[in-house]
């Protein structure tokens, strides 16, 4: 992410924008020349949403120009409302003309983003940057667009370059630039104090051995908050091995621990005033023959024994120890992040991350900021009633059903029966991938939930 896509305004050269709607588009053509509606005429402007038309200066003589984008509401601008101009427009300095951006800088920021670690030839358009008069607010914009393509990042980045390992080396990254605490155990060491991450984990090759991720950050004084990420770097989906077209984007299923990562650094770098503690199980869910089968049953760190029913309901059982860990802490509240079902995206599509919460209350702080910040999640319940449905007959609970229905909902009451009583919890069961791209929002890693998140913590807490 370029650091200079959004500069203070004092007054330099800038290329103007205007933004109008259908709505006002005749309005505002009236008010230029006959060449100008012309020109908006040629690119078929007419103020529909995301278009965007380049408008030459009113003197024939002047080799300037100003841009016009197509909004659904000039007054009231959302987050994605500048992005198609950021995506259109070429390199330069731009100036919305009448009013400052506001939350239009996390599209025009994010709209930016490039993947192109692996091109030997990336592009090399220069930056569009575009200036506010509210200069105090440049950080809090770039820390919340950083974080939003960190995620992008970490799940772009293939299995081989982003596995157990490229987890630990982001974590240290992180704790090192903030003055976090890192703790991480690895391997077989793993056996005793998180039994599920190791039983997962353990058919996977030496450099992709499973481990269990710690930092900690904040005054001991502060109140804690733990984040939990879904690490599974890889799912090959165990014994019950998936389809080909179902490995297909399995990069993506350390999704859950890619927000977990972006969500702490943006904590910390916000300096936001909480005891953080973040918890990632991290594994490659592999084919071998150490590898844990149906029917085994696991021991886990909550004491409870789960029945294996199916290997590639893998992402839960780490989970469960991870979820297990943070409660230990009595925090004040646990938020997890996980790539968990597909029953969720079956419901809901790619768009609303599911959103499990023990409290009426979480469900309905964390619907707020989302729909404030344009990152609304949905909620699901969480029923008793669809307790039965892990019944096991040799052990505590089966790590899967063996009905189809209320898929989403089972994985969190599994995911229930590892968070300590009493303890405040959200789940988010997140896609972690965009299939189809969005103005500001590319194909392929995606967050969601994430910006609902921090907003709900810093208005709780800050």
């Amino acid at each position: 992410m370029n650091t200079e896509l959004i500069q203070p305004d004092r007054g330099q050269d800038a290329t103007s924008i205007h933004l109008v709607n259908a709505d006002g588009f005749d309005t505002f053509a009236k008010g230029l020349s006959g060449p100008q509606r012309a020109a908006l005429a040629a690119q078929k402007f007419t103020g529909k949403g995301y278009q965007v038309g380049i408008v030459p200066a009113k003197d024939a003589k002047d080799d300037g120009w100003f841009a016009v984008g197509g909004v659904a509401n000039p007054e009231e601008l959302s987050s994605w409302c500048l992005a198609k101009l950021a995506e259109s427009l070429p390199a330069g300095t731009y100036r919305l003309d009448g009013r400052d951006p506001g939350p239009a800088l996390h599209g025009w920021q994010t709209a930016q983003y490039v993947f192109d670690r692996y091109k030997s030839d990336p592009d090399a358009e220069g930056p569009r940057v575009l200036l506010t008069e509210k200069a105090g607010r440049i950080d809090a914009a770039m820390f919340e667009a950083r974080a939003e393509c960190l995620v992008r990042d970490l799940i772009n980045t293939p299995a081989e370059d982003m596995g157990p390992a490229g987890l630990e080396a982001e974590a240290e990254r992180i704790a090192k630039a903030h003055g976090g605490k890192l703790n991480v155990v690895r391997g077989d060491a793993l056996e005793q104090g998180f039994p599920m991450v190791h039983a997962v984990g353990r058919a996977a090759a030496r450099h992709h051995a499973p481990r269990l991720i710690e930092v900690e950050w904040g005054k001991e004084s502060a109140p804690r908050v733990a984040i939990v990420g879904k690490g599974v770097c890889f799912d090959s989906g165990g014994l019950d091995v998936k389809s080909a077209a179902g490995m297909k984007l399995m990069k993506k299923d350390m999704g859950g621990a890619a927000h977990a990562l972006a969500l702490a650094e943006w904590i910390m770098a916000s300096e936001l005033p909480v005891r953080l503690h973040l918890v990632v199980p991290a594994v490659e869910n592999a084919i071998s023959s150490n590898a844990f089968r149906p029917g085994d049953v696991l021991q886990t760190r909550k004491g409870l024994t789960v029945e294996i029913g199916n290997t590639d309901a893998e992402g839960r059982l780490i989970l469960g120890d991870a979820l297990t860990l943070a409660s230990e802490h009595d925090p004040e509240l646990i938020v997890d992040f996980a790539t968990l079902t597909g029953a969720a995206r079956v419901a809901l599509g790619p768009d609303f991350p599911a959103l499990m919460t023990r409290r009426d209350e979480t469900a309905d702080a964390l619907i707020a900021a989302g729909r404030a910040n344009d990152d609304e999640p949905w909620r699901l319940p969480l029923p008793e009633a669809y307790v039965e449905y892990l019944a096991s007959d040799i052990a505590d609970t089966n790590n899967a059903q063996s009905n189809p229905y209320a898929g989403a909902s089972v994985a969190g009451l599994f995911l229930d029966k590892f968070v300590g009583d009493g303890v405040e919890w959200a789940h988010f069961d997140t896609f972690g991938w965009r299939p189809f791209p969005k103005p500001g929002r590319p194909k392929g890693g995606a967050a969601y939930g994430l910006r609902a998140t921090y907003h709900m913590l810093k208005g709780r807490f800050s």
